[in-house]
């Protein structure tokens, strides 16, 4: 009776190896089987992988709490830049949108200049004694002319221009509007007396007939 032959163990090991390497349904350069389960895994958005949006959310959150940064730090135009970005590069972040765009208002505002050109009478007296108290007196004139434009007979703002004029050195026009302000509220007779805005006029005869006996003592 004819022997089996009997197959070396080492050429079994190898065969076995061989087996072992080649997984059943796959062939040589097929993706591994967890790549291959990744692949059919939806996105995070639920759209299949070939449609999904290219942009990552936390992508956008990052970039969005980067201008929340740069804004608690008062560096607005910069915050204004990146929240501007979040807007451009990510469009479908709609949720995202409503907060950039309530701190881009934010930082519009702050870096908006303030007119501060004055609006009415009370605002350009203001703006004329805040420009006297500098030193300002061109600035003040225009204001408190502009206010006589409108109100003739604003008699504080007479005073404050002969104020003005006298600061100016234009003595004829200082008594000239000081008497103005003198008949539109006698009031004012009293005030210019005490005034040391007129302390280079208080030898002049025109003045102390404008002042009379409330002459400062």
């Amino acid at each position: 009776m004819a022997k089996q032959r009997r197959t070396p163990k080492k050429a079994i090991s190898r065969k076995k190896k061989r087996i072992a390497a080649r997984a059943p349904g796959r062939s040589p350069g097929t993706p591994a089987p967890e790549a291959a389960v990744r692949a059919q895994l939806p996105s995070r958005s639920g759209q299949d992988p070939a449609t999904a949006r290219p942009v990552d959310h936390l992508d956008a959150v990052a970039v969005y709490e980067r201008g929340l940064k740069t804004l608690q730090q008062r560096n607005y135009q910069r915050a204004a830049e990146i929240f501007r970005s979040v807007l451009e590069t990510y469009p479908e972040e709609k949720e995202l949108h409503e907060r950039v765009r309530l701190y881009l208002n934010v930082c519009e505002r702050a870096t908006t200049p303030v007119d501060s050109t004055p609006k009415n009478a009370t605002e350009r007296v203001y703006a004329a004694t805040l420009a006297m108290n500098t030193g300002a007196y061109r600035d003040a004139l225009a204001h408190l002319q502009a206010v006589l434009r409108e109100r003739p007979d604003h008699d504080h703002a007479h005073y404050m221009l002969a104020a003005v004029y006298t600061s100016l050195r234009n003595f004829p026009e200082a008594l000239s509007q000081l008497q103005k302000a003198i008949e539109l509220n006698p009031d004012n007779r009293a005030q210019a007396a005490q005034d040391p805005d007129f302390d280079i006029l208080r030898d002049h005869t025109r003045f102390r007939a404008l002042v009379g006996s409330a002459r400062r003592r």
